[in-house]
């Protein structure tokens, strides 16, 4: 251990706020991590007196009962970049500490180049076990790595295990050593694999926690409960009670005179120190300048979580806006989540916990089905849209401003929630769309996630959604999704007819659908339909209009047995009888004859009977809307022996009780070694008993519900347990590239808007990735457009480069096959003639290559997604048609693939018409390249070869541009320690 004179002191650079972060433990709870600074000393003080001395003994080797003024000047004064100590803080007391100290071989204090550090932790006896330590290492190590440390080195008592596997379980390379009675131990700071999933790991259990902690309170307490009948607080006091809520409920009202109060038959108090028991959730319905009071009331008490109605946020303006932040932080200070402002509330139907804590007037019926929506009038529709078919939910959440809480978090919470089979979210906005598309794809690949995103084409987040603002298309993020496996669709009636399908029903093999029915006209929509959804039809089966029961039960089994169909669409219209009256009608369609309800048995028979692997029924119906309810009214999907969600106990301290297996699925392994493993996927419920059929009023529906769990099953297939790896390829050289990119920074104006290579630079650039650009000499003449050919070989290419000719072979800007000196000469006049002189066209000459398919391939980087990789024809296919498809960075093999062959004008590269195919494996390697040049260096934000001429072997890249800027300081990576999103 160095005493505080053994260091140096070195000069202190400005204060990193980007090091700043709030994160979730592990309870479920919040702390945030900042950077310690000389006006800590206090703090410093503070919290090593509430260090037991155990704890003092096990970081100094030593008996320390206090600081001294050396060591606390020592510990709160760095140069940020030698010295850094990074603190953990809950309100304004530190929690935790951790330091590194920049050291050389010889462990003596260093500077840079010296890449290795000694690190030390100090965490509370009161928190330790909340996670504090593993979040405080993953920060600490990425600020070691921005300052260029490669190592950590750590000695630890081997006494001190809790600390020791807090090293050792981080996934990072490492060696221990035994050395003078203490463990040495060695961590190779650059992420690896397992680091990596340990990581996510963590943060997966740390947020469900947070959402399960909202989701399953022991007790509630609404605050701003109005004595008088009506208002918000007091509507949500009601509603909890209907409900039948198993908590212990609390009214609050700040205005209530002295002597014991009720509202609404449950106890009523001015305050929560009145109400003199743990609160775990509070409902915050107050006006918007009254919710720091009682944010702060609920903070001191120990509350966990909040659910803030308050209205007057981001929603209303500037003002709001800070408002907002102000709302987030104070929450975040006293360790709390919190779902809104301006929420509509949240509803938990499991039947141990019945919470209704939301503005929705009775509690939902149970079922499958988590819901998210960051609307309350969307919420609301959804709900109603479930209820009139049958379905049920297990949670919903309507996150109104979603400050805090968002779609990732419950993400985290549904990817192994037993009570949900099927996620459906409407959004607004994405805060951290890097983020969601790696849980989606995680949840996607257990069970379905269904997405309706709103405000698509306004250009800006929603009033109230504080997010990053993306430039790319929604097109583009609607591919990003789709490659994560989430199901996308364009409206919440499409929504609902997905979800109801997902939730009842079995995923298909494959695309066959037999289609059967007592109306040929409503089986040959259903049959259009199909097709023009990219299913595989059979001919429609005509049961005549006086088809009975037994006859749809017939061949709807005979559907079923047959292994040339994977789904059976049923088409229904109410029975002619004999007499001419309709059969199943009903006054006013509903169908209340019992007709209705014998064919629904017919047809739920027909699926329990039928041998083999499960296949997906849906219905199509005309003014029988009576046969819709009885096919709903049966019992629906439920996994094997999970009950309910328990409630969490009431608790009076933060730290929150390992939660019930029927809350939390638990590993069997002890905690602490479960903490560091990696998460298995938690395979999605099997139907126990048959689900209700979904019947649909249209055709078209019922096929577009079908066809988006057709397309989400061959992900699942294909995709989701192997998205492929990210091949290595020779010919790269990432130091030289490196090189090149400081030196351009370095020498040209970057810092505003960034720089844009030359031609020489561009060349160069790419090369170092195994990527040839075909050369191009200027022609600013004929004889030196006659000496470039010469240079090159005949035939040559005479081209136009000028910005508004670029591009455009429509405009006669390119010559071709010009294979004498004499074609070139007659072909550079007529083009100076017809399109101006050669300094406005500024042409160039370039060899000839083998012909092919001209193909664009970009690379940029946007402030929301981070880098996506893009594909499609040059020409009209993409500039006019919009005809590309995109990928995330760094892309793997399969994405690759998956690139070139989702464009709709990809059969031209594989033999449109007799042509001959082009060599797809050149193209997607240089895809690859081009995703692994942008991976490895966030200076270059934006890439274009165009264009790219792909031909039956090899291709050619014929031009390229690149743009590097200064990286951010926290790039769009998601492969940054984990942090709260802070707008």
């Amino acid at each position: 251990m160095q005493s505080a004179s053994e260091q140096p002191e070195q000069p202190e650079h400005a204060y990193p706020d980007h090091w700043e972060a709030d994160v979730v433990l592990r309870d479920g709870g919040t702390a945030r991590i900042r950077p310690i600074t000389a006006d800590d000393a206090d703090r410093l003080v503070g919290f090593y007196e509430h260090v037991s001395d155990e704890s003092k003994y096990y970081r100094f080797f030593a008996p320390y009962p206090r600081l001294s003024a050396k060591d606390v000047h020592r510990f709160t004064h760095h140069d940020f970049v030698d010295r850094v100590g990074l603190a953990a803080t809950i309100g304004d007391d530190f929690i935790a500490t951790v330091r590194y100290d920049r050291i050389a071989p010889d462990g003596r204090p260093a500077s840079a180049p010296a890449d290795e550090a000694e690190v030390a932790f100090l965490v509370q006896d009161a928190h330790q076990g909340r996670g504090v330590a593993s979040a405080l290492l993953e920060h600490i190590a990425a600020v070691a790595r921005e300052r260029g440390i490669r190592r950590f080195a750590a000695e630890v008592l081997p006494a001190n295990t809790k600390m020791i596997k807090v090293f050792t379980d981080a996934g990072y390379t490492q060696k221990r050593s035994f050395e003078d009675g203490s463990v040495r131990l060695h961590l190779d700071l650059e992420p690896t694999d397992r680091s990596m999933a340990v990581q996510r790991a963590r943060e997966q259990r740390a947020e469900a926690r947070s959402v399960q902690r909202l989701l399953a309170p022991g007790s509630v307490a609404v605050i701003g409960v109005g004595r008088a009948p009506g208002g918000v607080g007091r509507t949500v006091l009601r509603n909890l009670l209907t409900a039948g809520y198993r908590g212990t409920v609390h009214a609050v009202n700040k205005n209530l005179g002295e002597g014991p109060h009720t509202l609404e038959g449950v106890p009523a108090h001015r305050g929560l120190a009145d109400i003199g028991e743990p609160v775990d959730l509070a409902i915050v319905a107050v006006p918007a300048d009254q919710v720091p009071a009682a944010v702060a009331d609920c903070g001191e008490h120990g509350v966990r979580g909040l659910v803030v109605l308050s209205a007057g946020y981001a929603e209303s303006g500037a003002e709001g806006r800070e408002r907002q932040r102000a709302l987030v932080r104070q929450a975040r200070s006293y360790g709390m989540r919190i779902i809104g402002p301006n929420a509509f509330g949240i509803i938990n139907t499991a039947e141990a916990v019945r919470l209704n804590a939301s503005l929705a007037p009775q509690l939902p019926a149970a079922g499958r089905i988590g819901l998210f929506a960051q609307s309350g009038a969307i919420g609301i529709a959804l709900l109603a849209g479930l209820h009139r078919h049958g379905a049920g939910v297990s949670s919903f959440i309507s996150a109104g401003n979603r400050a805090d809480v968002s779609g990732n978090d419950l993400l985290q919470h549904w990817y192994d929630d037993p009570a949900t089979d099927v996620v459906l979210l409407y959004l607004e906005s994405i805060g951290n769309p890097r983020k969601f598309t790696r849980l989606a794809r995680r949840t996607a690949a257990v069970k379905p996630v269904v997405v309706v995103k709103g405000a698509r084409h306004s250009g800006s987040a929603p009033p109230g959604h504080r997010v990053p603002v993306t430039r790319v298309p929604y097109a583009t993020v609607s591919a990003l999704l789709r490659q994560a496996g989430v199901i996308r669709v364009d409206t919440i009636t499409e929504l609902v007819d997905t979800g109801l399908l997902l939730a009842d029903q079995p995923l298909p093999a494959g695309p066959r659908v037999a289609i059967l029915g007592n109306s040929e006209s409503l089986g040959l929509l259903a049959y259009d339909a199909c097709l023009t959804e990219g299913l595989r039809p059979q001919r429609p089966l005509d049961l005549t209009t006086g088809a009975t029961p037994d006859d749809f039960r017939a061949a709807l089994a005979a559907a079923l047995a047959d292994d040339g169909c994977d789904a059976v669409v049923v088409t229904a219209i109410p029975r002619v009888g004999e007499d001419g009256a309709g059969e199943g009608g009903g006054e006013g369609g509903r169908g209340t004859s019992r007709g209705v309800d014998v064919l629904a048995a017919a047809l739920r028979a027909a699926v329990a009977a039928a041998p083999g692997p499960a296949k997906p029924v849906v219905v199509v119906h005309v003014e029988m809307g009576a046969l819709a309810e009885a096919l709903s009214a049966v019992t629906r999907t439920r996994p094997t022996g999970t009950a309910s969600v328990a409630v969490a106990p009431p608790q009076a301290v933060a730290p929150a009780p390992t939660p019930t297996p029927a809350l939390v699925p638990e590993p069997a392994a002890p905690r602490a070694a479960a903490d560091s493993a990696v998460p298995v996927p938690v395979p999605a419920a099997e139907p126990t008993t048959p689900g209700a059929i979904p019947a649909y009023p249209a055709a078209e529906r019922a096929v577009r519900a079908l066809a988006e769990s057709v397309r989400y099953a061959d992900w699942r297939r294909r995709s989701a347990t192997d998205p492929g790896r990210v091949p290595e390829f020779d010919r790269i050289d990432e130091s030289a590239a490196a090189g090149l990119i400081a030196r351009v920074l370095r020498t040209r104006d970057a810092h505003t808007r960034g720089v844009t290579l030359d031609c020489d630079e561009t060349t160069d650039l790419l090369g170092h990735y195994g990527i040839r650009v075909l050369p191009t000499l200027p022609a600013p003449g004929p004889d030196e457009a006659v000496r470039a050919a010469a240079r090159l070989g005949f035939p040559v290419a005479l081209k136009t480069t000028a910005p508004h000719l670029r591009h455009r072979p429509d405009l006669g800007g390119v010559r071709l096959d010009l294979a004498t000196e004499g074609q070139l000469r007659t072909a550079y006049a007529e083009l100076t003639e017809a399109l101006g002189k050669p300094e406005e066209l500024q042409p160039v000459v370039q060899a000839m290559v083998p012909r092919g398919v001209d193909t664009v391939v970009r690379a940029a980087i946007d402030p929301a997604v981070g880098a996506v990789l893009s594909f499609g024809l040059a020409g009209a296919p993409s500039e006019l048609l919009g005809d590309m498809s995109h990928r995330l960075v760094p892309a793997t093999d399969r994405d690759a693939a998956d690139l070139v062959r989702s464009i709709r004008t990809a059969p031209l590269l594989f033999g449109w018409r007799g042509s001959a195919p082009v060599d797809t494996a050149a193209l997607e390697e240089l895809l690859l390249r081009i995703s692994r040049l942008v991976d490895d260096h966030p200076e270059v934000v934006a890439i274009s070869l165009e264009p790219v001429v792909v031909a039956p072997r090899g291709l050619s890249v014929l031009g390229a541009s690149v743009r590097l800027a200064p990286p951010p300081p926290s790039p769009v990576t998601d492969l940054g320690p984990r942090r709260l999103p802070s707008y």
